[in-house]
């Protein structure tokens, strides 16, 4: 099968195009957001070829994988013709929560793809046939060090996206702990919360060098408040990391009982990462059992064939 899909989203990606497919990815001159082609910080198989707009017509594709609103007129006026068309939402609905109607709601011919149980409950999506293929993560292994007395979290653009994501919490987190913050425009972020730069360093790493120094930190806190399910938070997980995360959205069920502390009392999840660092034992063990439920729940295998079953039904 070819399939056609903008690289929008680089760590899903990553997983999706483990499958036997062959992926193509529009290539602009300036590789702008609209034609960024192959990953440059992923690792991704030859079976993702780079394709220029105009040669998408003769480029024989079967079914397209869009992931924005505008990309549907893009598929019309680059391949002259609408293929068997999927709808993946990465994310929760924003404005009037829960009556927000999906971009894709009532368009006949399209099948809308959430990644999380929760996103598929919260949109309206009107008339539009709906699925749910929860994450696939391809394994980063087993890293957890937990050498460093100090907190990880990965978030990106936490100035610009504030409550969203947790930011006013993390002083909170640094008076128990010191924070590690990675992620793309995190520089600057201990001053813009008034912490001192010991209690809240930021760190921008390309994704070859996240995993291991991320799980070199003692515990991994999720703080974010709205969003669909942070792969972060699942990558955390499979390095082996007690997590330590907000009850919102889809977190209750990808943290189990035995995986990590979750909890919307905030001094709750404080007492949890004070006693992980106090007790590193403790955080090695809970950390393995969140390796466990992540590989259960989450596992790349799992994730190929539910969308292996989609697609083929799709352009059948």
């Amino acid at each position: 099968m070819r399939i056609l899909l903008w690289h929008v989203h680089g760590s899903w990606t990553t997983a999706f195009v483990q499958g036997p497919h062959t992926y193509l990815v529009p290539v602009t001159p300036g590789r702008g957001p609209d034609g960024l082609g192959r990953a440059r910080t992923f690792d991704w198989p030859d079976s993702v070829i780079e394709v220029p707009p105009e040669r998408l017509r003769d480029a024989g594709v079967d079914v397209v994988v869009v992931q924005r609103p505008h990309e549907l007129a893009l598929v019309e006026r680059w391949l002259g013709r609408r293929p068997p068309l999927v709808y993946l939402e990465h994310n929760a609905p924003d404005g009037q929560v829960p009556d927000t109607r999906h971009p894709a709601a009532d368009i006949p011919g399209v099948t809308l793809v959430h990644v999380t149980h929760f996103n598929r409950l919260m949109w309206d999506a009107g008339s539009t046939p709906t699925a749910v293929i929860e994450h696939g993560i391809v394994d980063p292994g087993y890293r957890w060090t937990g050498e460093m007395e100090r907190a990880a979290v990965v978030v990106n653009e936490p100035v610009r996206r504030g409550r969203t994501v947790g930011t006013d919490l993390l002083p909170g987190f640094a008076g128990v702990a010191p924070l590690d913050v990675f992620g793309m425009g995190t520089e600057g972020l201990a001053g813009h919360l008034g912490l001192p730069p010991d209690r809240c360093r930021s760190h921008e790493l390309v994704q070859a060098e996240l995993h291991a120094a991320v799980a070199r930190r003692r515990v991994y806190v999720h703080p974010v408040r709205w969003t669909s399910l942070g792969l972060s938070l699942l990558e955390a997980m499979h390095l082996g990391m007690p997590v330590v995360a907000l009850a919102t959205t889809e977190v209750v069920e990808a943290v189990p009982a035995g995986a990590g502390v979750v909890s919307n009392r905030v001094e709750v999840l404080h007492e949890a990462v004070r006693g992980f660092l106090a007790d590193p034992l403790a955080a090695r063990s809970v950390g393995e059992g969140a390796r466990a439920a992540v590989l259960a729940r989450y596992g790349l295998s799992r994730f190929l064939d539910d969308w292996e079953r989609l697609l083929k039904e799709v352009v059948a």
